[in-house]
């Protein structure tokens, strides 16, 4: 192969151009925040539920803090209460693109093929989605993604959808997750940490399963808790990521 040197024609302003063009853009986080306050299978008064959607979500922002995700990322972007709707991610993955490679932290409840947003009234699904991907075949720049971690029960279902909407990594429960903690702070510490995103995934489903077989005891030969198999998580994925990975 030939290769041949810039014309001594070519502008400063030219040359910049493509340097920065060449240049891996800054990493911004969105979290998609809405606990609602319900916890399966049980039916709770309206002002425990209330009670509980705040400090879970005060919580949440409180890891965010403790294990650094202000450090790691150049932008954090918290979607939460009436911003917790399909409009609101769209609009914010796609604005954060436009300057930004975006990471996508998922805390919310979730059915199959669906994220339930503010207050339970406002599911994000296809009506959302389809959109996104048509933008993004239009122009693949449009879409920046990266990575989506999720808390989401029946999360499997939405990991196609993450990958055709770019996404090197994702993961999912296979049913209702049980275990929101200590899921979350283990998969934080361990991503923004440094390690890979399957050992991240993997580490913090191993010791969500420990701390809950000990609360969910049952006969040694007994076979797996429901809990334990709906809560499984699952990675998906190109490539392996980490934080710094471009």
């Amino acid at each position: 192969m030939q290769t041949t040197e810039p014309s001594q024609s070519a502008t400063p302003v030219a040359r910049a151009s493509t340097a920065a063009a060449a240049s891996p853009k800054p990493l911004a986080l969105v979290v998609f925040l809405e606990n609602v306050g319900h916890i399966a299978a049980l039916r709770l008064p309206q002002w425990v539920m209330a009670t509980i959607d705040f400090l879970t979500e005060e919580y949440a922002k409180i890891l965010l803090h403790l294990y650094g995700a202000h450090r790691r990322y150049d932008r954090v972007i918290i979607l939460e209460d009436a911003q917790a709707t399909g409009p609101a991610l769209s609009a914010a993955l796609l604005s954060a693109s436009r300057t930004h490679t975006v990471d996508l932290l998922l805390l919310v409840h979730g059915h199959v093929g669906l994220l339930v947003g503010h207050r339970g009234r406002h599911t994000v699904g296809s009506e959302t989605f389809a959109p996104l991907h048509a933008q993004r075949a239009a122009d693949p720049a449009a879409l920046d993604l990266r990575m989506v971690y999720g808390l989401n029960c029946y999360g499997v279902t939405l990991a196609p959808t993450w990958l055709a909407l770019g996404a090197q990594v994702t993961n999912g429960a296979l049913g209702v997750n049980w275990f929101p903690e200590p899921s979350l702070s283990v998969f934080l510490r361990r991503w923004l940490g440094g390690d890979a995103y399957s050992a991240a995934v993997v580490a913090s489903n191993v010791t969500a399963n420990r701390w809950w077989r000990r609360i969910l005891r049952s006969h040694p030969d007994a076979p797996p808790h429901p809990w334990l198999v709906s809560s499984q998580q699952v990675v998906y994925g190109r490539r392996e990521l980490r934080i710094d990975d471009p």
